[in-house]
């Protein structure tokens, strides 16, 4: 046993060793941070116990009307036609257009044991009730869709912020290292992209590895996924590692250039992708009931049934986020209803009920769904009013609803509501940066504290607000 004259002798002779150790401490430190630049998309532990390992977002592009799907209210039947008295006309996109109030084209009733109002547009949904927990008092700041769904997506009614699916595997990474960890379906019946267009997917100031993956449910699954017919896989690695050499001398002369880490990077997922998508999105591995019970076999609803089943797959493989886009970047081609509210939304719903059916009740079966949050949602809700010159909805971004399912989620909790006609949300609201908040809570993040300094300044994705709603948390 060593002996010390003193409390002064023993700190003079431990100093060399108290010095090692520190130094291998911030060794360490560093050697973590250059994996991190180097493998960006590896596992990293969350703030706290997650309660959802994945996220799915069904998104409804163009804006369902709530008050014609979940949130019943039976005063626009007592009250159609009348005129709104005091109703502010810039409310809507088109000012001016807000006729008398007008009621719902569609029969409501109730469902499960929640005994929870729905339409009849959702005769296979309306059965998931009791599994899903409803905001109703959902609202936005926008009136228009492109912004609308940029703050959907990113917080920010503007470009150049990083959406949410960017800032999940920035903070988590993904389970899986030959798949992206962020991948998007948008509309596949040939209608384009959202309004928004790529920016709902991108990274913004994030590195670009953390941007969406945007892939296709019918032909080719990811654009120029497959190498030239004379380049055989040895002649491709051998290139791969040469550029990876070329770009190693070039990141050690800017070693601050997150951004040059992040193309390396992806240079190597494209190069596993190749492998390992193929497999993934082949949906020919499916049993006949499974593809059935997505509706794969019915025209109507086949392609977003393509889209549902690719997202469990990718969820059984670790991806971490995967967004899908009902509808695409034309008024008549998506959710939004200005001029015929019935015919637009039975239309809609009727490419899209089965299949999110399907999903909820696979992931059930499956073990999947209470580590997988399901989110369904527009950017905003429509008007209780008819809109001039037709018997549509105008935008309303007062008041909209959202459901959750899984990942941790109350299965049939019922937060907020809006006033007597579905106006606007009077009782809990709920702001967008709230809803990014509980998504992030539910994969074990502290929206506070996953952030990104730049230009001296911490950007999060909720940046000064953000309410976690526990009340539809386990």
């Amino acid at each position: 046993m060593a002996f010390y004259r003193s409390r002064r002798d023993f700190l003079k002779r431990a100093g060399s060793g108290c010095g090692v150790l520190a130094l291998a401490d911030l060794l360490d430190s560093e050697a973590a941070a250059n994996i991190e630049l180097q493998q960006p998309l590896a596992p990293r532990k969350a703030h706290f116990a997650p309660r959802a390992t994945s996220v799915i977002w069904l998104f409804m592009h163009g804006a369902p009307s709530h008050i014609d799907t979940w949130d019943y209210k039976p005063d626009i039947w007592r009250r159609d036609g009348q005129t709104l008295a005091d109703f502010d006309q810039s409310t809507g996109f088109f000012a001016g257009a807000g006729g008398p109030i007008m009621k719902s084209p569609f029969r409501f009733q109730r469902h499960g044991e929640t005994g929870t109002w729905g339409s009849e547009i959702y005769p296979h949904l309306s059965k998931h009730v009791d599994d899903m927990a409803f905001i109703y008092s959902c609202f936005a700041h926008e009136n228009n869709h492109s912004p609308a769904q940029f703050q959907m997506n990113t917080g920010m009614s503007r470009m150049g912020f990083p959406c949410v699916g960017s800032w999940v595997t920035y903070g988590l990474g993904s389970e899986n290292r030959n798949l992206p960890g962020f991948m998007v379906m948008y509309d596949s019946r040939g209608r384009g992209t959202p309004k928004s267009r790529a920016s709902s997917w991108g990274a913004g100031f994030l590195p670009g590895i953390f941007q969406g993956t945007p892939i296709n449910s019918s032909g080719p699954p990811i654009a120029n996924l497959a190498s030239p017919h004379n380049v055989t896989r040895r002649a491709q690695r051998n290139q791969l590692d040469l550029i990876n050499q070329l770009n190693q001398k070039h990141i050690a002369r800017l070693p601050e250039e997150e951004v040059l880490n992040a193309r390396v990077a992806s240079f190597e997922l494209a190069y596993r992708l190749q492998m390992a998508a193929p497999e993934a999105l082949d949906l020919s591995q499916e049993t006949e009931h499974t593809t059935k019970l997505y509706g794969i076999d019915n025209p109507q609803c086949n392609e977003f049934g393509k889209q549902a089943l690719i997202a469990r797959r990718l969820v059984e493989r670790g991806v971490r986020f995967i967004q899908l886009y009902s509808g695409g970047i034309n008024n008549d081609d998506c959710w939004d209803g200005h001029v015929d509210i019935d015919g637009n939304h039975r239309q809609f719903a009727g490419e899209t009920d089965q299949p999110i059916a399907a999903l909820l009740t696979d992931l059930k079966q499956r073990g999947l769904l209470d580590s997988t949050l399901v989110v369904c949602c527009g950017e905003f809700g429509r008007l209780p009013l008819v809109q001039t010159g037709g018997t549509g909805r105008d935008h309303n971004p007062q008041a909209f609803t959202t459901w959750f399912a899984g990942g941790g989620t109350l299965a049939g909790a019922r937060y907020g509501a809006t006033d007597e006609i579905g106006l606007k949300a009077v009782e809990n609201r709920v702001s967008v940066h709230d809803l990014h908040a509980t998504i992030l809570d539910t994969l074990g993040i502290n929206h506070e504290q996953l952030t990104y300094r730049l230009n001296g300044r911490d950007f999060r994705l909720t940046d000064v607000a953000g309410r976690v709603l526990k009340e539809i948390l386990k």
